[in-house]
């Protein structure tokens, strides 16, 4: 056991430290005179070589010399007594404590930074004050991010104006498809009808066309037959001419009666005539022939027009299935409207996290206690520029309790729940209880920013230290609560069974 371990039992036991004082009182009565006597040198009288007294005198001399002895005798003896019941009573001790010095106060000290960069405008706090959960420390100046917050509330507003327009163009954009997609079908089926009329037309018109040039050519086959009437009626008419130029002469002669001239007139007058017709049937072939032609220019005409109106009907469905197209792609721009919705509220969610970005932002430049202690490490003043992340101070809370360093060798009989001694070198004469809450999963070496490798080939064996957490219990520290501070040096020892 080490001699530091030894000390710090025989600081942390009261009680037997009030029975050694006992002890040590009853020995001082006997201790120093007795010391004093001993040391003190024996002086004797020079005696005349003839004295008669001589031997009495050596006799006085032989007792006293025995009288130190025997006193010798008997603190050696109170002493030894008084070593074997320390003795017991120190292995009865340590035989249920372990102990260490090698232990610390430890509590929550939180650390007030700031979130954000900007200038200290306020500070409200002293050091060493208590302060409250939530109570404001520190302002910053709120001016720049008052004016983020400004910003991000018209770019919200400006977000929720272009969602009212694109939503109301996606009803107009429906509406508009919707009555072009009905005009334009509507077009498509009147061009389609106009097709099938145009092309009954054109059948039509073929179909007149062959009896127009029929009627062409039974009208010139009719022309050669009037002109031979006309030739045959020619033919008469000369000859009942000749007639009637001989029976006029006969009739001026008195050859022949009045009867036979009258009837040569007849005749001739009848030739006459149809010779007329006969010219008349001419022209009228002639006539005929024409009209015939003319039917089947018209016939030609009706067949162009309607050919030409199949083309415009055509041309009109082509139109008409372009406006559907363009109808349709009305449609697909109403889909882009919707888009064109869906992103603006897509912005106007982002306007509203950028405005609630702006005021978490605008409340940081309030500083807030995190919780109820006292300030300390105050290293704030008005007019400072802080970073975020910045410290500003630190809140130390009520809650503290002890980390005791044990030995790896004195953590066999330990548990969580075992009582516990505790003495704080700020406070000598006073002893604090309290009890193991838990022992560390590691040693503090582990935890070390750079832990030990023990396979680097120069191992050495050292016993390792592990915390254990001691937490003090509230009776035992009422009237020392505020002055029990994390970083007092402490000693413990807990009872094991």
């Amino acid at each position: 056991m080490s001699a530091d371990t030894l000390n710090g039992r025989k600081r942390n036991t009261p009680v037997l430290e009030k029975e050694l004082i006992t002890d040590t009182d009853t020995l001082e009565a006997v201790t120093p005179e007795t010391s004093a006597k001993v040391e003190a040198p024996i002086v004797t009288p020079e005696a005349p070589e003839t004295d008669v007294h001589q031997p009495e005198i050596e006799k006085k001399v032989a007792t006293k010399k025995k009288k130190p002895i025997a006193l010798i005798a008997a603190v050696v003896g109170v002493g030894a007594i008084v070593a074997g019941s320390f003795g017991y009573r120190y292995w009865q001790y340590a035989s249920t404590h372990q102990q260490t010095d090698n232990a610390t106060v430890t509590g929550n000290v939180h650390q007030v930074s700031s979130r954000i960069p900007g200038t200290i405008d306020r500070v409200l706090v002293n050091d060493n004050q208590l302060v409250q959960p939530g109570q404001l420390l520190v302002e910053l100046d709120p001016r720049d991010y008052q004016s983020k917050v400004q910003q991000a509330t018209a770019a919200l507003e400006n977000a929720r104006s272009q969602a009212q327009a694109a939503q109301a163009n996606i009803a107009l954009a429906a509406q508009t498809t919707s009555g072009k997609t009905t005009q334009a079908q509507g077009d498509v089926n009147s061009a389609v009808a106009a097709i099938s009329t145009a092309q009954a037309a054109v059948r039509e018109a073929q179909a007149g066309i062959p009896a127009a040039q029929a009627a062409v050519r039974e009208a010139q086959a009719g022309i050669p037959a009037a002109q031979a009437q006309v030739a045959q009626a020619n033919a008469n008419l000369q000859k009942a001419q000749a007639d009637y130029n001989r029976y006029n002469q006969l009739y001026q002669q008195g050859a022949i009666a009045r009867q036979q001239l009258d009837t040569a007139k007849a005749a001739y007058d009848v030739a006459t005539a149809q010779k007329n017709a006969a010219i008349q049937g001419v022209e009228q072939a002639q006539a005929q022939l024409a009209s015939a032609r003319v039917g089947v220019a018209k016939a030609q005409s009706v067949l162009a027009q309607a050919q030409e109106g199949v083309t415009s009907a055509q041309a009109k469905l082509a139109a008409s299935r372009g406006g559907l197209q363009q109808a349709t792609a009305g449609g697909q721009d109403t889909t882009a409207k919707r888009s064109q919705y869906e992103a603006a509220k897509a912005a106007i969610a982002q306007a509203e996290a950028s405005l609630k970005d702006a005021q978490l932002q605008l409340s940081y430049t309030n500083i807030t206690a995190p919780s109820a202690g006292r300030v300390g490490n105050k290293n704030v003043e008005v007019g400072n520029r802080v970073q975020a992340g910045t410290p500003l101070m630190a809140i130390v809370d009520d809650q503290k309790w002890v980390v005791a360093n044990f030995k790896e060798t004195q953590l066999e009989n330990m548990k969580p729940g075992e009582p516990v001694e505790i003495k704080l070198d700020a406070f000598p004469h006073h002893t604090f209880s309290g009890h193991v809450d838990s022992i560390s999963p590691a040693s503090g070496a582990q935890f070390a920013l750079l832990p030990p490798d023990n396979a680097t080939g120069n191992f050495t064996k050292i016993v390792q230290r592990i915390p254990v957490k001691i937490v003090l219990d509230q009776k035992s520290i009422q009237g020392y609560e505020s002055r029990i501070t994390p970083g007092m040096s402490a000693e413990v020892a807990v009872e094991v069974k």
